[in-house]
């Protein structure tokens, strides 16, 4: 996403407030301790007026000791202070991170498919790990340099002030300058730097794209354009880069000019006053402390307000995530009978029988502009096994996705056991579906705890039992550790076949009262999908199903078996209905049945 140039007012940052309250004690305190830590650190010259008007002026050591203990004593309270302040800022800081990402991680398992659908995992990422953690350096740590050197500026211009206000009014008259010139420099910084993260967003995902499709750059034989491109894109950083760095180095000896001209003119109406005999040395070294050292906080300020405004982006992705709405989501009063995804009240959920009935249902997707369904009607009794067929890419899964109410009919209504979906919890209706995805999908852990993803208390007794059914139990035992087998990231220590075993396995223990098979056998050889055809047939008997396949000899004993062709349902009947129909589903039986024979010969 590119970013805006332009200032932002900061109007979404005191949106951060629910989130920064429970904090605001510590806050306080780090500010408290901030403003504390910059006035010791504006004392230290007086100190050092303290040692030239007394000890070298007056060439004598009494009161050194007393001087010592006060100078080690404000040192070691500055240690400490700073030592908590950091503390608290980090505490903030690490705080800030886990309730943004908890609130924005607890929001995301609350939204419908359509989301992940229309938002790629990258973005999500970024919303939840990368913007969250900018949001929290602001909230503790930008915030606290804004303190410390706003406070620092007003501790030292009141000390000038206090010390010789003639000569402070000259130091103070450059403030705004210095502050004028620091904008400019800082807005072109800013532009550049965009451009720069601009461009390292493009290296990265080019790099990502050329390592994760490194089979497909050597088989299509693009290595020279792949590297072409690469090189383009590290040629156009390495040219930002050097601009940003070259109104870096001017702005830098900008700063500096400004800090010499502040101590240049300390000497000079310094030295003036004080050969007139009206200034101590002592107070002419505090001026030249403090005109050397004011130009750095000014810097930083505007640095820091350039950083704030930069995350108000960060912030405004932020929320546009979690103040984002779900297109399929439970009522009010539905939450209040049944609960929701985090506080379930199984106690009122009632038993669910499997009668599923679409009522003069009508769908398109939330992205998508042309119907799926118009007006379709059908009634699957308790029990029923529905096959769907039809090419790749034909939009066979609509009809499963409305089941599980992963989406909602755009009009029309999905009953289960006589009831609109939409009267129950969205909870309720999932925990009593088992879904077998075609890409099986395992999280990272053993093969124990994968399962028990299906039913939580299961036994390992049930376990091996369900296992057994789909005839993945040669799979789990031919692993080291069996049951206490690590399956790797996404179950990559095993092969798509046995993940898809497993899935399978899953989805059996938690006994379903809705089976849904999306392709569950694509992935597997024809011995063994034999054998899983055979517990199916086991399965499926009481249950209400739901299967896409590919390969239509896996269903012909479906009860009914519906024919989808661009997105929409032509054909419904059983096998022999069909096939003496003689149309769509006819012409793809007989294609795949002489393409399964020609393969064979």
């Amino acid at each position: 996403m590119k970013e805006n140039n332009k200032k932002l007012p900061f109007f979404g940052i005191p949106k951060l407030y629910p989130f920064l309250k429970p904090y605001i004690p510590t806050v306080i305190s780090m500010i408290i301790l901030g403003v504390l830590s910059s006035l010791m650190d504006s004392i230290y010259p007086v100190f050092n007026k303290y040692a030239l008007d007394n000890f070298v002026g007056k060439g004598t050591l009494d009161g050194l000791w007393l001087f010592i203990a006060l100078y080690v004593g404000v040192l070691l309270l500055q240690v400490v202070d700073n030592f908590i302040c950091v503390y608290m800022c980090g505490k903030v800081e690490m705080s800030m991170d886990r309730d943004l990402r908890d609130a924005a991680f607890s929001h995301l398992q609350t939204l419908s498919f359509a989301y992940f659908n229309q938002n790629n995992v990258g973005y999500i990422h970024a919303r939840v790990m990368s913007d969250t953690g900018k949001i929290g350096v602001m909230v503790a740590w930008r915030m606290m340099d804004i303190v410390w050197n706003g406070s620092y500026i007003i501790c030292i211009l009141g000390m000038m002030f206090y010390l010789n206000a003639k000569l402070a009014l000259y130091i103070a008259i450059l403030v705004p300058i210095a502050a004028v010139f620091v904008m400019y420099f800082q807005k072109k910084l800013i532009v550049i730097n965009r451009k720069i993260r601009e461009i390292n967003s493009t290296i990265t995902s080019n790099f990502n794209e050329g390592i994760t499709g490194a089979k497909a750059v050597k088989t299509l034989v693009v290595e020279d354009k792949i590297q072409d491109d690469f090189e383009v894109d590290t040629t156009k950083m390495k040219r930002t880069s050097v601009k940003a760095a070259h109104y870096s180095g001017f702005f830098t000896s900008v700063v500096t000019m400004m800090s010499s001209f502040a101590l240049a003119l300390v000497l000079w109406k310094g030295g003036i006053i004080t050969i007139d005999g009206v200034f101590e040395i002592g107070v002419l070294s505090v001026f030249l402390t403090y005109a050397l050292n004011m130009m750095e906080p000014i810097q930083n300020i505007i640095v820091t307000i350039s950083e704030l405004i930069a995350v108000e982006v960060n912030v405004e992705r932020f929320f546009k995530l979690i103040e984002t709405e779900s297109d399929v989501s439970d009522s009010q009063e539905v939450i209040e009978k049944y609960g929701d995804a985090f506080n379930p009240k199984k106690e009122n959920w009632e038993e669910l029988i499997g009668d599923v009935e679409f009522k003069d249902v009508t769908f398109k997707y939330p992205d998508g502009d042309e119907y799926v369904l118009e007006h379709f009607n059908l009634k699957v009794p308790q029990g029923t096994n529905v096959a769907i067929v039809g090419e790749t890419g034909a939009g066979k899964s609509t009809l499963v996705n409305l089941v599980c109410r992963f989406f909602k009919p755009t009009e029309g209504a999905v009953l289960i056991d006589g009831k609109d979906a939409a009267e129950r919890s969205q909870l309720w209706l999932h925990s009593n579906i088992g879904y077998v995805l075609q890409t099986p999908h395992l999280f990272s852990g053993s093969v124990r705890d994968n399962l028990k993803y299906g039913k939580e208390d299961a036994t390992d007794e049930e376990i091996w039992a369900a296992l057994k059914l789909v005839s993945a139990e040669g799979v789990v035992k031919r692993m080291e550790k069996g049951l206490d087998s690590d399956v790797g990231e996404d179950g990559d220590m095993l092969s798509t076949g046995e993940k898809q075993l497993l899935s399978f396995a899953r989805a059996i223990l938690a006994d379903p009262r809705i089976l849904i098979l999306d392709e569950a056998t694509a992935s597997i050889d024809t011995v063994t999908e034999k054998a899983i055809q055979d517990a199916i047939s086991t399965v499926i008997k009481g249950r209400t199903s739901f299967v896409i396949a590919h390969r239509l000899s896996t269903i012909v004993d479906a009860d009914i078996i519906l024919v989808v062709q661009d997105g929409k349902i032509i054909e419904r009947g059983t096998h022999k209905e069909l096939m003496d129909k003689k149309g769509y589903y006819h012409e793809l039986f007989t294609r795949q049945f002489e393409e399964m024979a020609f393969s064979d010969i």
